[in-house]
This record gives C-alpha cells, structure tokens and sequence, in this order.
C-alpha cells in the first residue's frame, strides 16, 4: 500500500548545502546499510531531483522513503565520478542499484614469464602472477578450444611446472604433434621463443601478420633447400588459414562486442557477442540484479560500466539501446583503454544482424532462466505446501490501495494463475463515497464490487486472496466475503517486515488464527511478492492516471450546456480558462451560442 508516513530525512536542506562540482552521492537508511550510489555532473542539482521531483517511479518513491543520510564524494570530472560509481557499487552492492551479478571471476589464457620455456594455461582468478594474461573470454568452454587450438598451431607447452621439471623422456603430446618437448631439450630456446612470439601474436589478433611471417620463412627455407622445415611451415600456415576461414564472420569487426538486453517478470539478461580479429568466440549470458521499473537502456548502461572499466574493451561496443550519456560513458572507456572506443546503438547491415542475434540469445537465455528451478509452478507448489493447502493454487488475486493524502483513491486487483500475470483480468475500482485516507472502507468497497459478481455466480473465483497490509485490512475481505456469502477462498494479508526488508514479510491467516514467517529463500514468498509488488504498480499507475486527469479536466467541463465546441469557442475567445474566470455575464454572453442563462451557470460555476 503506498505509504504516506513523513520523510525522515530532510532531502530539501541537504540539497542546499551541496556544490554543483561533480561527484557520487550515497543513500544510506536508519540502519547504516547502504541503498543506492549515484554519479552526478552536479550533485547538487542531481541531488535534488529526488527530493524536489513531485512525481516518483515506485523504486525511487520506495527507497526515498528510507533514506536517514547522505554522504557525498567530490570528483574532478564526471568521467571520474563515473569510475568512483563503477567500483562502488561493485564493492558495496547497495540495495536499489542494479547490479552485475556473477560469482566466478572470468577465465583467461594465461602465457607464464620469466622462464626460458613458457607455458600456456587456463587461468581463473587474481592476475598477480608474473607473465600475460590473455582474455578475458566468454566462457571455460572458449579457452579450452582456443588452448586446443594453440598446441595444433604453435606446439606451446601447457603442462604444469612440477611435471615440466621432473620428465626424462617426452610425453605423449610431443607424440600426437602438439608439442615440441623442450622438457627433454628437443627443440631450441631460440626456436622456441620464436613460437612463443607467434602465439602472442595470434592470442593479441593478429594472425594475418603471423602468416605473413611464417610464409616469408617458409621462401627462406625452400631457398635454402631445407624443404622438410618448409614442409613444416607451408602445413601451420594452410591450419592457419583453414582456421581464419572456419572462424571468421563475415562483416564482424576486428574487435567487437554485441550487447543485448530483455527484461520479463522483474528479471533481466545480458547477452553479449564476442568478436576479436573478426572470429566468434562466443556468447556469455548475465543476469544482474534488477530493481523495480528499470529499463534496457539502464541496464545495459550500468552493465557497460561494472563490466569493461576493469578489463580490456574492444574498439566497437554494439548496443541493443542508446545509453544515457552514452557520449561520457565511451570517453571515459576510451581513456581507460588507451585506444578509441566507440558505443554504437544505430546501426545497420551485419551489424544489426549480429544484434538481432543477441537480442534472440537474450530472449532464449532469460525464457530458459524463468523456466529453471524457481518456475512458477515450483512456486506454487510451495505456497500450497505452505499454506496447507489440498491442491495447488490455480488464481491468485491480491487487492492494494493507492492516493496522495486520501485523494483520488484506486484500488487495484491483479491475477496471477501458473502461468504467471493474466493481464486481461486486472480490474482497477475509482474508489468514493468514502472518508479521504480511509483504506478500511476503500478496501471494502473495492472487494464488494468484486466479489458481488462472485456472489451472483458471475466472473472466476479465485483459490487465494492476498490483501496488501496487516490484520485490519485482512477483517475487511473476510466481512465482505461473509456478506456476500461467498466461501472456499483462503485469505492472506501480507505484512511488510520491521524494517521493510524484501524477503521478511509476514502471511497473516486471520481466519486460521496464525501468522507465517517463510524467510528470503521461500519460492512460495517469492510468488507472494511478485503478486503483491505486481498489485502495488498496478495500483499507483492507476492512481497516477486518474490524478493526471482530473488536473488537466477543465472546470467548463461540468457545466450543462457546455459542450467541446462551446468550450473551445470561451477558450479561444478570452485566451484561456484564467480570461474566462476574470469575464462577467455580459462579456460571456458575447460568445456564440451562449445565452443569459447557460453565461449565469458559467459564471457561477467558476466563481463557486
């Protein structure tokens, strides 16, 4: 239900305090823990748009409302501010930012330094090691194939240390062709750096160039007459070629990245096409931590930032959405980097198909991800185990309450059924006839209009019922359900925590005498939420709408007589409804089609 309590936290006096230098901006609630981090060209102004905006979307209205403090951080540019924020929310991971989630660190081809036979590995993990690091790549799955790839072209060792040092004889990848083994001194230092040089070349992008060089060598040794090392070469560089022509897509850009994004029933995936040296190395899912009302463009925005500042960017980042401040955002990559980096979301050719591609991954990945083990139907068969029910649930209805200080009240009724929202049965009620602020009685009359047809045998009848609040709003449904004579619905309210904390509401079961406290890690909590959270959007916008109206609804509108062309002609006539306001009956009269009578109701109904 919205809530209407007074702000603990004075937003207007604080913004008078702050510079307009750029920064970042913390929110933190009573409790210390920290809310949300932003960046600002102006704190002050940015600052202020929270606390002096007379309309919120619901995540901002709901994190506003527990804000105790603000700390600030003045930076020198934006583009600092920027990189602050990255690694703040990365580190603190507050509450209502949206937040990359991925527990593993990112896998690498790791080539060992300070050896005279160096080795290539798989790497997962801190980078502290002497040596390079090559990646990072999409997947274990990609660096195994390109470290399968590097022993048939170069014949670099990827054996451990310890076993490196301890072999008297060579091993069975020298026999298969995928090593040179230096551990028993078979091949040169020399010889061996040179593979060493070719492999970074083709792990860098550039294996044109490493068959340019190879085939310069290959002349040099069929002069020399040495034909079974130019044998030997002419063999790499036909697998090289093979292998460009395997791997290469047409029209991917030298170094690309194709980002996409879908958002459905609050979660969210990022799927992103990885192209080096025009080669497909594959696609890697995200699923970040998605708060209420985000859009695309704001996951794909914060998703750009938590992912690239930190780790090699590609020149050309494709975009299923333009950013906002998408210009800053590729300036400050571009001074990370080193290299120019540019951030495209119009494009066309190839490189919509590869977007559309990545837009089709990302659809695939999330249907897949809301069809896995929290489905809807595990959901529902939880909070049937929960609420002891026989069968489970086959509709689920939940009724919430919103206005502005008792005005213009709505009330809402959402559906869900197992699978998932049933959009074409939500209902909203105008609530009136009521004491302004009265939830009770707006609750009472919302649930009498919906379940009299119930009662007359009209319209579905739902298995549970949750009413958005505590005991009292819960006696009102089972009242008007007693009125009404209708039986066999299981009642639930759902309370918000102590400290309003998602995951600690509690199920009230007024009629069974009980209360249920489920925990975060309930499926069945999780079904309640969304339901509920669902209810509460439903119910502001609706709000919203009705609130929206009745301002732009003109006075004129009222009186009888008046139609839209009468209006039309007392508006353009007198420049507005203030000039309207400020003319007598005789000046109103003038007006055609307005006699003396319809000019005196007029005249009465705007001077009251």
């Amino acid at each position: 239900m919205q809530s209407t309590s007074p702000q603990a936290f004075d937003g207007k006096a604080f913004v008078r305090t702050l510079t307009t230098s750029p920064g970042v901006y913390r929110y933190f609630d009573a409790d210390g823990e920290l809310l949300y981090v932003g960046k600002a060209s102006n704190l002050k102004k940015r600052v202020g748009s929270y606390f002096l905006k007379p309309r919120l979307e619901p995540r901002i209205a709901a994190m506003i409302s527990q804000i105790a403090r603000c700390e600030t951080t003045v930076t020198r540019t934006e583009g600092e501010a920027l990189l602050l924020e990255s690694q703040l929310i990365k580190s603190l991971k507050p509450r209502y930012n949206i937040m990359l989630r991925d527990d593993k660190s990112y896998p690498y081809i790791y080539l060992s330094g300070g050896e005279d036979y160096p080795r290539l590995a798989f790497h997962r993990g801190a980078r502290n090691m002497p040596g390079r690091y090559f990646g990072p790549y999409p997947s274990t799955f990609a660096v195994r194939e390109s470290l399968g790839l590097m022993q048939k072209l170069f014949k670099v060792r990827q054996c451990e240390d310890s076993y490196f040092r301890n072999r008297s004889r060579p091993c069975l990848q020298y026999q298969i062709g995928r090593c040179t083994a230096p551990c028993v001194g078979l091949v040169t230092k020399d010889d061996y750096a040179g593979d060493v040089r070719h492999a970074e070349m083709f792990l860098e992008g550039r294996s044109s160039a490493v068959i340019d060089e190879l085939a310069a060598a290959m002349e040099q040794a069929s002069v020399k007459l040495d034909f079974e090392r130019a044998a030997a070469l002419r063999d790499q560089v036909a697998a090289l070629r093979q292998l460009q022509a395997q791997h290469h897509v047409q029209g991917a850009s030298a170094d690309m990245d194709v980002i996409a994004c879908r958002i459905e029933s609050g979660m969210a995936c990022v799927s992103v096409l990885f192209f080096r040296d025009g080669i497909s190395l594959g696609t890697r899912d995200f699923f970040p931590r998605l708060p209420l009302d985000a859009e695309p463009a704001d996951v794909l925005a914060q998703f750009v930032a938590q992912y690239y500042l930190d780790r090699p960017v590609p020149r050309e980042l494709i975009l299923g959405e333009e950013l906002p401040e998408q210009a800053l955002l590729a300036e400050v990559l571009t001074e990370q980097s080193g290299h120019t980096v540019e951030l495209k979301s119009s494009v066309r050719g190839e490189r919509a198909r590869f977007l559309q591609m990545a837009e089709r991954n990302a659809q695939a990945s999330l249907t897949q991800r809301l069809a896995s083990r929290q489905t809807l139907g595990t959901r529902f068969e939880d909070l049937q185990k929960l609420l002891e029910l026989a069968e489970p649930p086959r509709r689920i209805e939940c009724f919430d309450i919103s206005h502005t200080r008792g005005e213009l009240t709505v009330a809402s009724c959402v559906v869900f059924g197992p699978e998932g929202p049933e959009k074409s049965h939500y209902r909203r009620f105008n609530i009136g006839g009521i004491t302004p602020g009265d939830d009770y009685a707006a609750m009472h009359q919302a649930l009498t209009r919906r379940f009299r047809k119930v009662a007359e045998g009209e319209g579905a009848r739902p298995d549970v019922l949750l009413i958005d609040g505590g005991g009292g709003q819960v006696a009102q449904a089972l009242d008007v359900l007693k009125e009404l004579g209708v039986t066999g619905i299981h009642v639930i309210g759902v309370a918000k925590g102590p400290a309003r904390r998602a995951g600690e509401e509690t199920l009230i079961l007024v009629d069974q005498g009980r209360e249920i406290h489920p925990g975060p890690t309930s499926p069945a909590l999780h079904l309640v939420a969304a339901v509920r959270d669902e209810s509460h959007r439903f119910a502001i916008s609706g709000h919203r709408k009705r609130r929206e109206k009745a301002r732009e609804r003109s006075v004129l509108e009222d009186v009888p007589g008046v139609g839209s062309r009468r209006r039309t002609a007392l508006l353009k006539t007198f420049g507005g409804l203030p000039g309207v306001e400020a003319a007598g009956v005789e000046e109103l009269m003038r007006v055609k089609g307005i006699d003396r009578g319809l000019a005196e109701r007029i005249y009465d109904a705007l001077h009251g």
